[in-house]
Order: structure tokens, then C-alpha cells, then sequence
């Protein structure tokens, strides 16, 4: 009889994607349950970026000891896992092991040896073949890459997920094959710095960059939608943005991470590109693709960041004019240039004023964007039922649209008259 397994996944879509991977490779003995009480088997997989899901890990690691049954395991698996490392079981005993997020082919091994630990950040599994698992059928997560090069000031990422390594084209395609077979008709390419595919594999590998990449997946009979994320402003060179806007298979919505409009903020952080060159990048997508929907994640706050830096945020934010922002305050996190510039640290009160006034423009120019789809038309690809009777699925550009149906709808793509636009989905009716 098969084993239940409950796990818990806090973090970015590569986060998703890892905890897709162990259900993969544990699903010959362990069978998936909502029901933690039940759970022969617990994970969590958590991110490190901020703060907040670290200290979460702990509350929840003190939940789990709780409701769980006498004879359950419990694993911390991801970045968190990789940073604090044998920490982990020195402030929860009750955690059986720990595995990094570079190290997730290592969970048949984990689970059955007591306290195993493999936090090797420089651990490749670019070439692993993985077990097959989709948490939708309509849609497949796909990782083209691992790690970052980047030294971002800010960023424990690369201390987490290691250097940049490239997964083997051949690898990628084939998973995707393997999933448009399966019924999939969109595929999501998961990197940290997804434009600067091909710099290095860690094995002779044919000459390929990001933009050859996403040649050959629109090549795929069956996909019909590509999104990637996350594309790095400084590679967004003119033959990346000509493929973007004009392959007809690429949705047209671009995650471009800004986190600071400020060209000296930028040059503290790290990011290798200035307001200017952002600005261009940005507005000469939009004036080639006249639906493109943009964006962008923003820090505020960081050290040393004055009224001017700020402001100069607020105007990139004027020009561009985002359909999404994720923002937060500066996070020191461990392991970081910027943890340690305590003596330009920005004090609590200004760092709260300025994320709100962020947040509120940022709402103030998507509530203007939202009730402009009014009585427009979408190409929705239903992929999320729903309760009340509704089906859910993005637009080709991305705004999240939700309609009254059934399962039926659902892998199919649909035209939709919006007619009651909110700031969180559209709603409308199927034309």
C-alpha cells in the first residue's frame, strides 16, 4: 500500500518546479495527500529571498510537529535549506533531513537515511533525468538552467542555487515533447537569468543562446503558448526583443526585474544596466508590441537610497507604466555585500512610507490599465477550475480571466468579452 506524502511549497516558480521533481521521483512509493495528519512523509521547500518565508519555515516546522502522525518524517528541502544548512536541525530536532535546492535527485537518498544532509551548492543536475510529474495537465513548468552568475549585492540566490549552469537543449526539448504529448499546450521556461541561456554547460554542448531556444520549443507540435521567466534587462539585446515580439507562439507579457529606477542605486546593487538603458529596453517593447503587458519587481529602501533615488523609481514607474509590480522593503539577507552596509541602512519609518506610496501609484496606474479591458476581447487558455462554477486562465498577455463554465472548458482556448474588470481578474463571459 502506498505511502502519503504532504508537501508544502513557499517560493517562486523554481520553487514549484523543485517540489514537482521530488513528487516525481518519490511517486513509485508515495502516493500525494492534502491531509497532513495522515502523511507518512512531510516536506517543506522554501525560498530565502526575504526574510518572511525563513521565519515561516520554523512556524510551520512547530505546526507540522503538531498534527502530524507519530512515525511521519519531516524534510526542509530548497534555499533555506541550503543557506542555514545542519542549523536547521539544531533549532527544529524534530526535522529528519535537510536537502538543497541543488540537490533535489538526492530525495530517495534523504528520505532513508536519519538526518541526511546534501546542501552541495555546486551539486549538477543538469543532466539528471528526472521522473515525469505535472501538477496541471494543461501546462508544463520547465527549468532551462541553474544558479546565477550574478553578483547582485542584495541576492543570496547565487549562495543557495550556486554558480549558472545550462540544461542540454536536447534534455529540454524532450520534456516538452514529452508533456505536448501529454495533453500540454503551454510551457513555462524557469531560470534565474533566462536570457542568458547557453553562456556555459558542464559538458560539450553545440552553440545555442535563449533566443535559438525559443525557436526550436515554438518548433513543438501541440505547444501553442511560451512564458519564461525571469529575463535579465542587461541581455535584453535588440535580436532577444525581435524574437520576443514577433514569434507568435510567445506570449506577450515580460517579467523585467527593475528594483531600482535610480542609476546609482542600480550601480550599488550590482544589476550592470542604468535607468536609461532600462527605460529603452521597456519602451521599445512596447512600442513593437502594442499589447504587451510588463512586470517588474522593485526594491525600496536599499542603503544609501535617497528622496531623488526614489523618485527616480516613481518615474520609471510613470513611463512604463506596469501592469504588475512585486515590491518590498530592503531585506538584509545573509551572505550579502548589502547585509553588511548597516551604516547606510534607511530607517524603518521612511522604508514603510515609501513602499506604500509605491504601492498605492502602482495601484492608481493598474486600476486605469484594468477597467480599460473593459468590453475588450482575450484569448483565454482555461487551465483552473474553480468553486461558485467559474473556470480560470490567462489572457495570451497574461491578465488572469474568469468565467462561469465547467470542467469542459478547461485546455481550451476561448475568445472572452470582458465585462467586469477588477484589479485581481477580469471577468467576463465566453464569446
Amino acid at each position: 500500500m502506498s505511502k502519503l506524502l504532504y508537501i508544502k511549497t513557499l517560493g517562486c516558480a523554481m520553487n514549484v518546479r523543485d517540489s514537482e521533481h521530488i513528487i516525481a521521483e518519490l511517486q513509485d512509493e508515495y502516493t500525494l495527500t492534502q491531509d497532513i495528519s495522515l502523511a507518512d512523509l512531510i516536506l517543506i521547500n522554501t525560498c530565502s529571498v526575504r526574510e518572511k518565508p525563513v521565519h515561516k519555515l520554523f512556524s510551520e516546522i512547530g505546526a507540522f510537529v503538531k498534527e502530524k502522525k507519530p512515525n511521519a518524517k519531516i524534510g526542509v528541502c530548497g534555499c533555506t535549506a541550503s543557506h542555514l544548512g545542519d542549523e536547521i536541525f539544531k533549532k527544529a530536532p524534530y526535522v529528519d533531513f535537510v536537502l538543497g535546492a541543488r540537490n533535489v535527485s538526492k530525495i530517495s537518498q534523504a528520505i532513508k537515511k536519519p538526518k541526511f544532509i546534501s546542501i552541495d551548492i555546486n551539486n549538477d543536475e543538469t543532466t539528471y533525468d528526472f521522473n515525469s510529474y505535472r501538477s496541471s495537465p494543461y501546462k508544463t513548468y520547465v527549468n532551462i538552467m541553474i544558479g546565477c552568475d550574478k553578483k547582485c549585492t542584495y541576492c543570496i540566490v547565487p549562495q543557495t542555487r550556486g554558480d549558472e549552469l545550462s540544461i542540454p537543449s536536447q534534455i529540454i526539448l524532450n520534456e516538452i515533447k514529452k508533456a505536448a504529448d501529454g495533453g500540454a499546450k503551454e510551457v513555462f521556461l524557469l531560470g534565474q537569468n533566462v536570457n542568458n541561456y547557453g553562456k556555459r554547460f558542464s559538458s560539450s554542448h553545440e552553440k545555442i543562446n535563449f533566443s535559438d531556444l525559443l525557436k526550436k520549443i515554438s518548433d513543438i507540435n501541440g505547444i501553442e503558448r511560451i512564458r519564461f521567466t525571469s529575463p535579465h534587462p542587461l541581455h535584453m539585446d535588440d535580436k532577444f526583443i525581435d524574437v520576443f515580439v514577433n514569434n507568435e507562439k510567445i506570449c506577450k507579457s515580460i517579467h523585467m526585474p527593475l528594483q531600482s529606477g535610480s542609476t546609482e542605486i542600480l550601480k550599488a546593487m550590482k544589476r550592470g544596466y542604468t535607468k536609461e538603458w532600462y527605460l529603452n529596453r521597456a519602451m521599445k517593447i512596447r512600442s513593437l508590441c502594442k499589447d504587451v503587458t510588463i512586470s517588474t519587481d522593485i526594491i525600496v529602501a536599499f542603503p544609501g537610497e535617497s528622496d531623488k533615488d526614489f523618485e527616480d523609481t516613481l518615474d520609471v514607474m510613470r513611463e512604463v507604466r506596469f501592469e504588475q509590480i512585486f515590491s518590498f522593503k530592503f531585506s538584509p539577507r545573509p551572505l550579502t555585500v548589502a547585509a553588511n552596509m548597516k551604516d547606510k541602512f534607511i530607517e524603518e519609518s521612511i522604508a514603510s512610507n515609501r513602499l506604500t506610496t509605491l504601492q498605492d501609484y502602482g495601484n492608481e496606474i493598474l486600476d486605469e490599465i484594468v477597467l480599460a479591458q473593459k468590453d475588450k476581447t482575450h484569448k483565454v487558455y482555461f487551465d483552473e477550475l474553480r468553486s461558485g462554477g467559474k473556470v480560470a486562465g490567462r489572457s495570451f498577455n497574461n491578465f488572469l480571466v474568469e468565467v462561469d463554465g465547467s470542467e469542459e472548458l478547461l485546455g481550451l482556448t476561448k475568445d472572452v468579452l470582458i465585462t467586469n474588470p477588477k484589479r485581481m481578474v477580469l471577468n467576463g463571459k465566453v464569446q
